[in-house]
C-alpha cells in the first residue's frame, strides 16, 4: 500500500482554501472591488489590442490555430484557453493602464484576469464563480511574492511581476476548472516548475517582451498548469516543503539576509483580501508617474497655473521609479514628457499619453526642458510606495511644493465605481463603439447575473 505523503500545514491550509473558493461567498465590498479590477483589466485588454504589443500577440496567436475554446479580445480569433490567456495577458499589459499591488511588486490583473476569462469561457462558468476565482487569484498571487520578500527578490534579479501573477493565474484557472484538494497541490507544483522571470524587462524598448513577462507568460502558464492537472496529470504533493522545494530554490537569504516566509501564503487568508489592497491607475501611464500627475493637476487647479508660468519643475520619486521613467522614448513611461503634457493640456488622456508625435513638438520640448527628475532616498523607503514630491518654481520667483502620499486609485485613496466606469468606458468606446462599450461596462457591474462567461464573447470581439 502506497504511503500517504506528508503535507506541510501551509500547503494543507492553502490547498484546502483554494479548493473551496469557488463555493465561498465573497464579502460585498470584496465582490465590488473585484468587479472594479475585472472591468479595469478588460478595458486595458481592449485598448491594448490596438497597441504594438497587442497587435503582435494577436497576430502570433492567430497563426497558432488551436482548439476553439476562448476568445482573443479585440479580435475575431477563438483559440485554446492557453493561447487566449497568453494573448489577452499581453493585451492587458500592452500599456501602463492595468492595476498594480505595491506590497507584492506585481501587476496582478494582467495575469490573473486573462487566465480566469480563458478558463471561464472554456468551462462556461457563470459570472459569480468567475468573480470568486479572480479574487482567489489576487490572494494567492500577491502572497507568493510577499513570501519571497518582493523588493529584495527583485533587487537580486528576479521578476516579481512574473512570479506572483503566475501563481495567481493558476489559482484562478484551477478554481474554475473545479480542481479538488489533491489537485490543487499538484497545480501549485506545476506552477512552481514554470515560475520564472528576470527583472531585465525594464530594458525592453518596445514594451513587447514586458507585456509577455508581466501578463502573457503568467496567464498562459497558469492556465496550462490548471488544464494539465484537470486532465489527470499528477505531481509533487507539496512543492512548498521538503527536499529541494520551491522556497529552497528561491532562498536569496545569503544575499539579502531574509529567508523566505512560506507562512505568509496563508497569512489572514479569508479575512484579508489582496484585491482590496490593489491599485487602479487613474492615468494610463507608468506607475511612478501617477503621483506626480495627481500633484501637478492639484497645483494647476488650485493656483491657476499654465505651462507658460513655469520656470522650473523638480519631480522627486523613489529611485527605482526614477530609473524606470527617466527620459524614456515612449510617451506613457516618460516622466518629463507626461508632466509637460499635463502642464500644456491641463489633463492627461489615453490619447495624449500615446501620441508619439507630440514628443517632437516644439512647445512640448520647451516645457520638458524645464522639468527635472530625481530619485529620492526618503521616498524609496516611504510607505505607501509610489509617493511623489513636486517643487514648482514660477517665472515670478514664487515657489510651490506638493507631496502626494496617497495616489488616487490606491487603497488609501480608492477610485469610486463611477470613476472606474468612466476610465474604462473611455478606453473601450473608441474600439468597441459607445453602445457596446456601455453594455460591456453594465454587464461587468452585474456579473452575478451572467449565466455563462461565454455570453461575453460578442461584447469582447472587435
Amino acid at each position: 500500500m502506497k504511503a500517504k505523503p506528508e503535507i506541510s500545514p501551509v500547503m494543507h491550509e492553502l490547498a484546502t482554501y483554494m479548493s473551496r473558493a469557488i463555493k465561498r461567498p465573497l464579502p460585498k465590498p470584496v465582490a465590488e472591488k473585484t468587479k472594479h479590477h475585472v472591468l479595469d483589466t478588460i478595458a486595458a485588454m481592449v485598448s491594448g489590442s490596438r497597441l504594438l504589443p497587442g497587435e503582435k500577440a494577436i497576430s502570433f496567436i492567430k497563426a497558432q490555430g488551436g482548439t476553439p475554446e476562448s476568445t482573443v479580445i479585440g479580435s475575431r480569433v477563438v483559440t485554446s484557453a492557453q493561447n487566449a490567456a497568453m494573448a489577452n495577458g499581453m493585451l492587458a499589459h500592452a500599456d501602463e493602464t492595468d492595476d498594480s499591488h505595491a506590497p507584492s511588486l506585481t501587476h496582478p490583473g494582467c495575469g490573473i484576469v486573462p487566465a480566469a476569462l480563458a478558463m471561464a469561457e472554456r468551462e462556461q462558468s457563470n459570472g459569480l464563480t468567475f468573480l470568486r476565482a479572480v479574487a482567489l487569484g489576487y490572494d494567492v498571487g500577491c502572497r507568493t511574492t510577499m513570501a519571497l520578500h518582493a523588493y529584495d527578490f527583485r533587487e537580486v534579479g528576479h521578476s516579481t511581476h512574473s512570479f506572483g501573477p503566475m501563481f495567481g493565474a493558476a489559482a484562478a484557472a484551477g478554481s474554475l476548472a473545479g480542481l479538488k484538494y489533491d489537485q490543487m497541490r499538484h497545480l501549485l507544483s506545476y506552477t512552481a516548475q514554470q515560475a520564472s522571470g528576470v527583472s531585465c524587462w525594464m530594458r525592453d524598448a518596445e514594451h513587447i517582451e514586458k507585456a509577455f513577462d508581466f501578463g502573457g507568460m503568467p496567464a498562459r502558464n497558469g492556465v496550462a498548469a490548471a488544464a494539465m492537472v484537470a486532465h489527470g496529470f499528477s505531481g509533487v504533493e507539496d512543492v512548498f516543503a521538503g527536499e529541494r522545494n520551491f522556497f529552497v530554490a528561491y532562498d536569496e537569504s545569503r544575499r539579502t539576509g531574509k529567508p523566505p516566509q512560506p507562512e505568509r501564503l496563508i497569512e489572514e487568508l479569508g479575512t484579508r483580501f489582496e484585491v482590496m489592497n490593489t491599485n487602479i491607475k487613474r492615468w494610463s501611464v507608468g506607475s511612478p508617474i501617477q503621483a506626480p500627475l495627481d500633484g501637478l493637476l492639484e497645483l494647476m487647479r488650485t493656483h491657476g497655473i499654465k505651462a507658460d508660468d513655469v520656470h522650473k519643475l523638480v519631480v522627486r520619486v523613489a529611485h527605482q521609479g526614477a530609473n524606470t521613467v527617466n527620459n524614456r522614448d515612449m510617451p506613457d513611461i516618460c516622466m518629463q514628457h507626461m508632466c509637460a503634457v499635463m502642464l500644456i493640456d491641463g489633463i492627461v488622456t489615453f490619447e495624449s499619453a500615446h501620441d508619439e508625435k507630440r514628443m517632437r513638438e516644439r512647445k512640448v520640448l520647451d516645457v520638458r526642458s524645464r522639468i527635472e527628475l530625481y530619485g529620492d532616498d526618503a521616498l524609496t523607503q516611504a510607505m505607501p510606495s509610489r509617493q511623489g514630491i513636486l517643487e514648482l518654481t514660477l517665472k515670478g520667483g514664487r515657489e510651490l511644493r506638493q507631496h502626494v502620499k496617497a495616489v488616487r486609485g490606491t487603497s488609501d485613496s480608492p477610485m469610486t465605481r463611477a470613476e472606474v466606469d468612466e476610465k474604462s468606458f473611455h478606453l473601450l468606446a473608441p474600439i468597441l463603439g459607445k453602445k457596446r462599450a456601455r453594455l460591456l461596462c453594465d454587464t461587468i457591474w452585474t456579473l452575478e447575473d451572467v449565466s455563462s462567461m461565454r455570453d461575453l464573447r460578442a461584447l469582447l470581439r472587435a
